[in-house]
């Protein structure tokens, strides 16, 4: 509006006001009114800018919220899955969230898991995304810290090493380890007093942290650091936890004493494997059968062998990914199986059935056979469908990328563009448990995984690509199965190597504990807690045991 001989009074006299009010109010009272009123004018700002504002069609819709930078945080951190699920009501199968300043496009469903997941690595980034994250606690030169085509390599190496002969002497490594913890472990005092009528009880999440530590330590880690399974690396080990958390992902560099522990604990963990590894040099014993020796003996396509820090920064990072993954899976299959007694008691009964002895107790199991037991797979299978250790799979988009129309509503020129600088995430939790997809999604049923016309064999027969589609990334031929809608251990480039060793550590266990107990739910079901990097159960989450009455 244009001033004229009347408004320009007008002004002078509403800042003569103005000013009047300034220079009459305490400092103190205007700093509050300051500190109240402009958050607000931000929040409305924002606000009505996305009410507003044209739209570009050519982007995915953006989630409403209300504070800017801070974005969907609180709706996507307190439960991931059900904001996605409404998120798709109202925006469709791809939609973009604001997290903390990152702007992260979801695309959902089988579709959408195969657009991130089998995305080339020169356009959507695992490093770039990553790194800031994870090289902190597995150290530099190793999994995020090198460019993808060096990880491929990496990735074989640790592939080497996961071998069918190892695995064949693992099991037996296993069993001794989760009976040698029964017979010695307090929560367990009512076992070892061996009264088959009193029932005890055990935080779940505790007992099966202590067991996947004990049991990979043993196989995988190697002799010396079981060996070391003492309070001074549990302290270690703790302090380098605390650095693999939600809050080190999405401000890597607060100054703050946990990260500082973090950083002490990678330093003497790394040595602690350096000093490892040159002892082995030295020609310190024969240890065929663990990681180390075979890292030790592998070499680069250039030619040149694993530096000593390399070998004890891939160890660091099998430890810290491996333990967090399998001591969840294990939590939950134990939760389900002690709130359906009926299934816990058939998956006795199938051990009776295999390797019962004329006594009548139970002989120990081999490799191949743990293999040949369908309702431990169904039940193990069943349990990762509805508790994938990881919910979010995250990429840094490197250049412009165009989502596949058939992914949703497309923009007047028939795709979106995710621009550079974004973030793509996939999330299998969701078309796991689809219920456009999955009958009674949200059921624990492992029944479902017995037949062979159903969607949950389907989908395991394209996750595991029955037809013999394989794929070589870097690391070996391996199953793509990004186009499944069951996705337990990711899928494409990135999918987890450690596969198959997580299926012999979690049966075996399972196996173990469930010869030689009964179990029952002693609450609830507990809840998913989605403020760890891994989903864990939220507490109460305690199981109550009685020893198994051999007949």
């Amino acid at each position: 509006m244009a001033f004229n001989g009347t408004s320009i009074p007008l002004a002078h006299e509403y800042l003569a006001k103005a000013q009047s009010f300034i220079s009459e109010t305490p400092t103190s009272r205007l700093a509050l009114l300051t500190a109240v009123n402009i958050p607000v004018l931000v929040i409305l700002a924002n606000v009505l800018w996305q009410l507003l504002a044209p739209r570009d069609s050519s982007k995915p819709p953006v989630v409403f919220h209300w504070i800017p930078f801070f974005g969907s945080a609180a709706g996507y951190g307190d439960d991931p899955l059900n904001f996605f699920f409404s998120c798709r009501e109202k925006y469709g199968d791809v939609f973009t969230f604001i997290l903390f300043g990152r702007k992260v496009t979801v695309t959902l469903g089988a579709k959408g898991n195969n657009f991130v997941l089998g995305g080339k690595s020169t356009a959507f980034s695992a490093e770039d995304a990553y790194t800031h994250f994870t090289t902190p606690v597995f150290g530099k030169d190793v999994v995020y810290d090198v460019p993808n085509e060096l990880f491929m390599e990496q990735k074989k190496f640790v592939k080497v090493g996961l071998s069918m002969e190892n695995f064949r002497t693992y099991v037996g490594m296993i069993e001794e380890e989760v009976e040698d913890f029964l017979r010695s472990d307090p929560a367990f005092r009512v076992f070892q007093d061996n009264d088959i009528n009193e029932w005890g009880s055990f935080d779940v999440t505790t007992v099966l942290a202590e067991i996947t530590i004990l049991t990979a330590s043993r196989t995988l880690q190697g002799k010396e650091v079981r060996d070391n399974l003492d309070k001074s690396f549990s302290g270690l080990y703790n302090d380098l936890d605390g650095g693999f958390t939600p809050i080190n992902f999405l401000f890597p560099n607060l100054p703050l004493e946990s990260y500082r522990k973090r950083d002490r604990a990678q330093k003497k963990m790394s040595d602690f494997y350096v000093k490892i590894i040159e002892n082995r040099r030295n020609g310190d014993g024969d240890h065929a059968q663990d990681m180390i020796a075979a890292l030790m003996n592998q070499k680069y396509r250039d030619g040149r062998s694993l530096k000593d820090h390399e070998i004890a920064h891939i160890m660091i990072a099998l430890l810290m990914a491996g333990q967090h993954t399998s001591s969840a899976s294990g939590s939950w299959t134990l939760l389900r199986l002690a709130s359906r007694p009926d299934i816990a008691e058939a998956l006795y009964q199938e051990q009776v059935k295999h390797f019962a002895t004329p006594d009548g107790k139970l002989r120990s199991l081999s490799y191949d056979e743990l293999r040949e037991l369908p309702l431990l797979d169904a039940v193990i299978r069943e349990t990762l469908r509805l508790h994938p250790p990881i919910h979010s799979i995250m990429r840094k988009v490197r250049h412009d990328a165009a989502v596949p129309a058939t992914l949703g509503a497309p923009s007047k020129d028939g795709t979106y563009i995710v621009p550079k600088g974004h973030f793509v995430l996939a999330c299998p939790a969701v078309s796991q448990t689809d219920p456009l997809v999955w009958k009674n999604a949200l059921t624990w049923d492992p029944a479902r995984w017995s037949d062979p016309e159903g969607v949950a064999q389907q989908a395991y027969d394209t996750y595991t690509d029955v037809n013999g589609e394989k794929i070589d990334y870097g690391f070996g031929a391996v199953s793509k199965g990004t186009e499944s809608p069951y996705q337990p251990f990711g899928a494409g480039r990135h999918r987890c190597i450690g596969e198959q060793f997580a299926y012999l550590q979690l049966g075996t266990i399972i196996v173990t504990i469930i010869r030689n107990m009964e179990l029952r739910l002693t609450d609830r079901f507990p809840d998913n807690n989605y403020h760890t990097m891994i989903t864990m159960p939220k507490k109460p989450r305690t199981i109550s045991y009685r020893r198994r009455k051999f007949d």
